[in-house]
């Protein structure tokens, strides 16, 4: 199944972190973002203000559905977004789930 047809699933302290090869498999489903350890970045660009606030909004509400929130950085014309499951310290399938949902929105 693909990435972006996937619920995000709530994680606890105890929901193991991925390995480097699950997080492999997991970026090849979302070329256009930085995979690192323990985090998942993307930037996009925007025409100017309002355009990237009207993203962010959308970002928002796929967040609030999924119950899986990011990190925003927004600036004119720019948006800054940083994947992680804080309560492990890592990163978890939600997060893939949530970049592939995001990229769905351009």
């Amino acid at each position: 199944m693909e990435l972006a047809e996937k619920k995000c699933i709530p994680c606890s302290g105890e929901t193991p972190k991925l390995n480097a090869e699950q997080i492999d498999e997991f970026a090849e489903q979302i070329p256009d973002w930085g995979v690192y350890d323990t985090l998942i970045v993307r930037s996009f660009e925007f025409n100017d203000f309002k355009e990237a606030m009207a993203f962010t909004n959308r970002v928002a509400d796929i967040a609030e559905k999924e119950n899986h929130h990011p990190d925003l950085h927004i600036s004119w014309g720019k948006v800054r977004i940083e994947l992680a499951t804080h309560t492990i310290g890592g990163l978890s399938e939600n997060d893939f789930i949530l970049a592939a949902k995001i990229d769905q929105l351009l």
